[in-house]
């Protein structure tokens, strides 16, 4: 019985995913932390409306109108981990060893 194995390229450590709950709960944070400031630019634009600083409100109320798409953006970001190096085929061909008595 062969396994289907689609890459057979071995993982290196340093480039291996997250865990997937990890992964999640920091999605989750910055979701969170985005949609937070986008509630205070809401609050933030009524609040400056009130108060007369005109030139603020339509910032603020910009702000709350884009932070969502960055939210979502960012929620769906997956953590990806690059290669900061490529493994050299050194030494595959060249034997650090010489051959025994019968090879001389």
């Amino acid at each position: 019985m062969s396994k289907d194995r689609r890459n057979d390229e071995a993982v290196r450590i340093t480039t291996a995913a997250e865990n997937r709950n990890a992964d999640i709960a920091v999605r989750q944070r910055r979701y969170l932390l985005s949609m937070s400031l986008r509630s205070l630019c809401f609050v933030g634009a009524i609040i400056a409306s009130l108060a007369g600083i005109a030139w603020l409100w339509p910032i603020l109320i910009v702000g709350a109108l884009v932070l969502p798409y960055v939210a979502v953006v960012m929620a769906n970001a997956a953590n990806t981990r690059g290669e900061g190096f490529a493994l050299l085929n050194q030494g595959l061909e060249h034997r650090e060893l010489g051959g025994g008595p019968a090879h001389r």
